[in-house]
């Protein structure tokens, strides 16, 4: 399969949204499955089903054991679902006007001809950022087709956005990823980025943060 990674095209926003939308809610699943295990949410689950167990009934066993289950679910889907809205609002709506317009701003997609047709199966950007006198890279949008994974794709696409931050003088490249992406973590620290703080500013309220165990990693390369 021959690859081009290149500057995005106009032509290319459906495709590179639907990589987007997908590859964000793609954490959902992961993110319930950490959540339910957590000590704190196992604990609850287990003291419902004893609380149940308790008042002698197979219904109050059941129900709110399931409806706390639902509510898990539901934050770990609306954590990643919210992201998803509030870019496709903002960033996401003008990607040229975001992230072509300046000479540190860049944005690439990568294709391949698969099945007799172009397609994108990739994508990456790189924003220019300033605090004080330093400029820096913020790396962001980084998205991999799931069929297309652990190909190489990912380190080539890291690469070409590491690559342009250095020619541009850049001090270092940032970026922020959350606890759920354990695979992404390891592509990033493979190339080098440490994991200096974390957080827990999300698009959503503070409360769904808290039941999905989810924290923002901050990882940043010097260059």
């Amino acid at each position: 399969m021959q690859l081009v990674i290149r500057r995005y095209r106009h032509s290319d926003k459906d495709p590179v949204l639907t990589l987007f939308s997908s590859g964000v809610r793609e954490n959902i699943g992961p993110c319930f499955r950490n959540a339910m295990t957590s000590p704190l949410n196992l604990a609850i689950t287990l003291a419902l089903c004893a609380a149940g167990h308790l008042l002698g009934s197979v219904l109050w066993a059941v129900v709110p054991p399931g409806a706390w289950v639902a509510l898990v679910y539901y934050c770990c889907h609306e954590l990643y679902a919210s992201f998803v809205r509030e870019k496709f609002q903002t960033d996401m709506q003008d990607i040229p006007g975001n992230y072509l317009k300046g000479p540190g701003d860049c944005f690439w997609v990568a294709e391949a001809e698969v099945e007799g047709r172009t397609r994108v199966l990739g994508m990456v950007a790189v924003v220019a950022k300033q605090s004080g006198k330093e400029r820096y890279g913020e790396l962001c949008r980084m998205s991999i087709s799931p069929s297309y994974r652990r190909m190489g794709l990912g380190l080539r696409l890291a690469h070409t956005a590491v690559d342009f931050c250095k020619e541009r003088g850049f001090s270092k490249v940032l970026l922020e990823t959350s606890s759920t992406q354990t695979a992404a973590v390891s592509l990033y620290q493979k190339l080098g980025f440490s994991h200096v703080a974390s957080h827990t500013k999300t698009y959503t309220f503070d409360w769904i943060v808290m039941i999905t165990k989810v924290s923002i990693l901050i990882m940043e390369k010097h260059l």
